[in-house]
């Protein structure tokens, strides 16, 4: 498990459309599982902006693995009043939880964390940010820096560091990986948000490892795939 997740009672995701943030939030809870196999875990999807590819759509390998999904009663719709049922607080009122929120793309998700603010001034939690520098408003350092202050305004919230999630899905490479920490470092240096992590598929680490490969994040997060376009 990761030391940056290890210590905190709820990881919080969030990231621009197309960061992959729902993927990697299925996968941090996978993580949890491995690192706390009795815990009581939840995952809740708080996605109102994509009803279409959403951590949601993983419902079953967490149920194989025995973690609590929480999802709108409107999810795989196309309803997108953001209303938060009751079952949404249960990380804040049972102590036997850990969790991770995974927050809908860009500000008009990030605002349901706005709704929390009371909740998280007083929480053991972390806000990090997903950020795929392959997709549009999150491919420059710029950019990455706008992004990151106009997500942090839309949730009342301090983001607390970067996961470089720089991918192309099945054509990743570790360059790709690469590239995609020096840019988010060029945002750090700008923002103060440290680069906490870089995720790749499991099968790019290990093309790194055989190439002698080493990447500038602390942590690496390796990813298995969990969701799929449904066309």
């Amino acid at each position: 498990m990761n030391r940056f997740l290890n210590d905190k009672k709820l990881t919080v995701v969030i990231g621009a459309y197309g960061s992959g943030k729902s993927e990697l939030s299925v996968n941090i809870a996978l993580g949890m599982r491995r690192e706390s196999p009795s815990q009581n875990l939840l995952l809740a999807d708080m996605d109102i902006v994509n009803p279409y590819y959403r951590s949601s759509d993983a419902a079953k390998i967490l149920s194989d693995n025995n973690i609590r999904l929480i999802s709108p009663a409107y999810a795989g719709t196309n309803v997108d009043a953001p209303v938060l049922g009751g079952e949404m607080y249960v990380i804040f009122d049972d102590p036997s939880y850990r969790g991770v929120f995974d927050i809908g793309g860009e500000d008009m998700g990030a605002v349901i964390l706005g709704s929390l603010k009371e909740r998280f001034e007083s929480f053991d939690y972390t806000l990090l940010m997903a950020v795929n520098c392959n997709r549009p408003f999150t491919s420059t350092p710029e950019q990455i820096a706008a992004m990151s202050a106009e997500l942090e305004q839309a949730a009342g919230l301090k983001i607390n560091g970067y996961i470089n999630n720089t991918n192309l899905l099945e054509l990743t490479t570790p360059a790709n990986v690469l590239e995609g920490e020096k840019m988010v470092l060029e945002a750090s240096a700008v923002t103060g948000i440290p680069l906490v992590a870089s995720s790749m598929w499991s099968s790019v680490y290990d093309q790194a490892v055989s190439e002698g490969i080493t990447f500038a994040a602390p942590e690496i997060i390796k990813l298995e795939r969990t969701i799929f376009y449904n066309y």
